[in-house]
Formats: C-alpha cells, sequence, structure tokens
C-alpha cells in the first residue's frame, strides 16, 4: 500500500467513501446530519485538489483506493491575545469498512504529519463528534488531545 496525493480520477471513490463517514455522523446525530448524502460531490473533492490550501491524500493498494485523507491548511491570523500561526487541520480521515485493522488509518494520518511538518505547521487540528469513541481512541493512539470542548443546547 501507498500513500499518495490524490488525482482528479479517484474523486468517485472518494465520494464513495464521504458515503461511509456521512452515516457515521447521521447515526450519531440524526438531528443534524441527512442520510445518503455527502459532504462533497465529485465536482467539488476534484476543486479541493487543484486548490493550494488543500493537501488530500489516499491510501492506495494496487490500484484499489482503501481510505483518504482530507486536510486544509489555515493561516490563523495574529488578534491581540494570539500570535500568528499556521495550522494543518485534518477535515476528514476515511478508512473503507472492508479495510479497517490494517493499519491504513495510521498511514494516512502519519502522512499528513509529515506534509505539516514540511509545511512548517505549528499544529495539526481535527473535530470528533461526541459518541464517536473510534475515532476518538484513534487520534489519542497517533498523539493528539483535547485542546478545546465545544458545547451546546438544543433549543
Amino acid at each position: 500500500m501507498i500513500i499518495r496525493k490524490a488525482e482528479t480520477v479517484d474523486a468517485a471513490v472518494i465520494v464513495s467513501l464521504l458515503h461511509q463517514v456521512l452515516e457515521v455522523h447521521a447515526a450519531l446525530r440524526p438531528d443534524l446530519f441527512i442520510t445518503g448524502t455527502t459532504k462533497y460531490n465529485e465536482a467539488e473533492v476534484a476543486a479541493l485538489l487543484s486548490d493550494s490550501s488543500y493537501r488530500v491524500f489516499v491510501a492506495d493498494e494496487n490500484g484499489k483506493i482503501l481510505g483518504y485523507a482530507v486536510c486544509i491548511i489555515k493561516d490563523e491570523s495574529e488578534t491581540n491575545a494570539t500570535y500568528p500561526h499556521k495550522t494543518f487541520y485534518i477535515d476528514d480521515i476515511c478508512v473503507d469498512e472492508g479495510s479497517r485493522g490494517k493499519s491504513v488509518g495510521q498511514k494516512l494520518f502519519l502522512r499528513a504529519k509529515e506534509e505539516a511538518m514540511a509545511l512548517s505547521c505549528y499544529n495539526i487540528t481535527l473535530n470528533v463528534w461526541a459518541g464517536n469513541d473510534g475515532a476518538r481512541a484513534f487520534y489519542e493512539k497517533m498523539g493528539l488531545s483535547p485542546k478545546k470542548t465545544e458545547m451546546e443546547l438544543i433549543l
């Protein structure tokens, strides 16, 4: 298996994996996520691939895409209370249901980390939905720890 930058030809497979991610989120928060949809369509994924603020990686095993990582480079501006810095935000990591347990997610994360370091980013950030205990455990295994907690009151 190799981890490589995604190409336009990978967009359809990425969208199919996006369905898997959406269904996990819809099961956790059916009040927010619409089952049967995706965050991006094929054209939007293809556009991300040519956007210099994005890095999209795929895990490719003999031409079969086992997973992907969509990452965004964010320049955090200086404020009166914070220093300017560059953040490498992981928007999504997904491993195909049939390929879990084969270190695909770990390899995708390590490739993202390598890219973040090459870009001299200060940190890697991401969001994990409450109740997604498997994802949280995975990210903690990768060395991440909570930065802040977003809270809500549903009205």
